[in-house]
């Protein structure tokens, strides 16, 4: 989908601070976009899980499916996991939200089913193996609160479903004025979202009268979901990319007319 509107100037790169903003930063400039990173979402890990989490790592071995809900999922929840298992156990089914995840897992040797493009909670449902999951026992890999899809339609086949939170996500704390400023003297026209909160947390850091200054700019956006957000909120030009990887954020700002435009 090409954006109504040409976009002109630079491209906010908005993912946390790590790898994964690094790869996509680098990866934008070598196809010579002028790139700005700006973290709309931190990541801290929690001190302390909760009795039900601590518990889950305990008895890993008797789930037979673990589900990480993104990346972050594995750096964060390997980390506990590892405390208690330094050998995981065998014949448990492993999932991944999307590729980049998937990736992460493999690097430790596990081998994780992932639903492709369709980098969604609705798209891991659709994999054969979450189909009929009756009296199964599922662990949910994921930061806390987030949306309850997964949880909701696993329990509605009849699975037994728990939760690892092993880390939280806030928003920056930014002086008032401090990313109007920066998208002006950054000249940034077209900003990319990863996430509906990291939506959310972007209009949050604007005031109202900054909004009004900043709403033409183009949003590239990982889902419909996510798009249908961004209008909401009062940006004119969405554009919704397959997903939220860097090659699927790339071939939308290729996309976009006139997308050179946005180059050095």
């Amino acid at each position: 989908m090409a954006a109504e509107a040409a976009p002109f100037g630079a491209v906010l790169v908005t993912r946390p601070t790590g790898e994964a903003a690094d790869a996509l930063v680098a990866t934008l400039r070598s196809e010579g976009f002028r790139v700005h990173h700006r973290p709309l979402l931190e990541l801290h890990p929690l001190e302390a899980l909760s009795p039900p989490a601590h518990a889950a790592v305990v008895d890993l071995d008797l789930y037979q499916h673990v589900i990480f809900i993104s990346a972050n999922a594995v750096r964060f929840g390997l980390e506990r996991i590892d405390n208690y298992w330094p050998q995981l156990p065998v014949g448990l089914a492993w999932y991944a939200i999307g590729e980049a995840t998937a990736a992460l897992l493999s690097d430790r040797g596990i081998d994780a089913r992932s639903p492709g493009e369709d980098m969604t909670s609705e798209g891991l449902l659709a994999l054969p193996p979450l189909a009929s999951v009756g009296d199964d026992r599922v662990l949910l890999v994921k930061g806390e609160g987030g949306r309850d899809t997964l949880r909701r339609e696993l329990e509605s086949r009849g699975a037994r479903v728990d939760e690892l939170s092993c880390y939280r996500r806030a928003c920056p704390d930014l002086a008032r004025g401090a990313l109007a400023a920066e998208l002006a003297d950054e000249g940034i026209a077209t900003v990319l979202l990863s996430s509906g909160e990291g939506l959310a947390n972007f209009r949050r850091l604007l005031s109202p009268a900054e909004f009004s200054n900043f709403s033409y700019l183009c949003l590239v956006v990982p889902s419909a979901r996510v798009a249908r957000q961004a209008r909401e909120a009062g940006f004119a030009t969405v554009v919704t990319a397959a997903n939220a990887s860097d090659r699927a954020m790339l071939r939308a700002l290729k996309n976009l007319d006139p997308a050179p435009e946005t180059r050095q």
